[in-house]
């Protein structure tokens, strides 16, 4: 019988559990966190990013409801952890910095400007309010993806994906 999720190929006809075993054993030291303070559809797609670029966590602050149909499967492969609260997320944190990818802040930088360290979870919000302003004052930076033409931003989904690439590029593909 053929496989017909989609995996590479590499990973064609092993379990669930298996496919989870030996990504698990290549994983970036990447996390990721969402706060999840209004049943936000775009987790799906924030959760299917952190499969391909590998992250070693997906952290869901708040609600732990959202739509799976979005991360196609891909929750599977990944070790998603919630948190019901902001203190819970920050105490599993320690260590780590937190970078936050918010364009509705004066604090924010240009994210090409960002050299990143290995040892960083990278934050995204609701698509309509964003990060809160608990959270955003407890991330060490803050960060905006560049934008060229008329609309301010991209939707949470993409702006991980673009975030997670940038880490990816500068730890794993050239290894700063």
């Amino acid at each position: 019988m053929e496989d017909t999720r989609n995996l590479v190929d590499e990973y064609k006809g092993m379990t669930n559990e298996q496919v989870f075993d030996a990504l698990s054993k290549k994983r970036n030291s990447l996390e990721v966190a969402i706060e999840n303070v209004e049943h936000d559809f775009n987790i799906g797609t924030v959760v299917r990013n952190a499969n391909s670029f590998n992250v070693s966590k997906v952290h869901i602050i708040g609600r732990k409801k959202y739509n799976r149909r979005g991360a196609m499967c891909t929750d599977k492969y990944l070790e998603i952890v919630h948190h019901e609260t902001l203190e819970d997320f920050l105490q599993s944190q320690k260590g780590r910095e937190l970078v936050a990818i918010e364009n509705n802040t004066p604090r924010a930088l240009p994210l090409g400007e960002k050299k990143f360290g290995d040892q960083v979870t990278l934050i995204f919000g609701s698509e309509g309010s964003g990060i809160s302003k608990e959270l955003l004052e407890a991330a060490q930076d803050v960060r905006y993806i560049e934008s060229f033409g008329s609309t301010r931003s991209v939707n949470v989904g993409v702006a991980s994906g673009v975030a997670m690439y940038e880490w990816v590029r500068q730890r794993v593909i050239i290894k700063a």
